[in-house]
């Protein structure tokens, strides 16, 4: 086989891998370690939200699977809402009008507010801004 005929054929074939080895089902295969496999990079999988719906009165939201739930809350004015983080990756919890900001919250960590006023609170993680819900607060 000639040079260049290799070289046609290297230029032809190599794009093909290439868009081949970003192809893929679209289903999500699982990433992480076995148990006492050394891991130099936490693992994190970047899915939409798994959580929907809402829920009216308790004031509790949990953080896990990159999702806030419920990811609508109805509570009365002078309710305190608590948010938990039960996943296994760093969160916040930030209104987008800025009228409340946790710290960063990690496993385990809880943030508090009480809110004063009636209105609709569109809140994300500032960490993983795909991560929204929504605090509605009524008289």
């Amino acid at each position: 086989m000639s040079r260049r005929l290799a070289r046609l054929l290297a230029v032809a074939v190599f794009p093909m891998l290439v868009l081949a080895g970003c192809g893929g089902t679209g289903k999500p295969t699982g990433a992480g370690t076995t148990a006492g496999e050394p891991s130099s990079m936490p693992s994190m999988s970047m899915s939409a939200p798994a959580a929907t719906g809402s829920a009216t009165g308790d004031g509790a939201v949990s953080i896990q699977g990159f999702a806030f739930a419920p990811a609508t809350i109805t509570v009365k004015v002078g309710t305190t809402v608590i948010w938990q983080n039960a996943d296994g990756e760093p969160h916040t919890v930030t209104a987008r009008d800025k009228s409340f900001a946790s710290a960063t919250l990690n496993t385990g960590g809880t943030y508090r507010f009480t809110f004063t006023r009636p209105g609709r609170y569109e809140y994300l993680c500032t960490i993983h801004p795909f991560m929204t819900a929504t605090v509605v607060v009524t008289p």
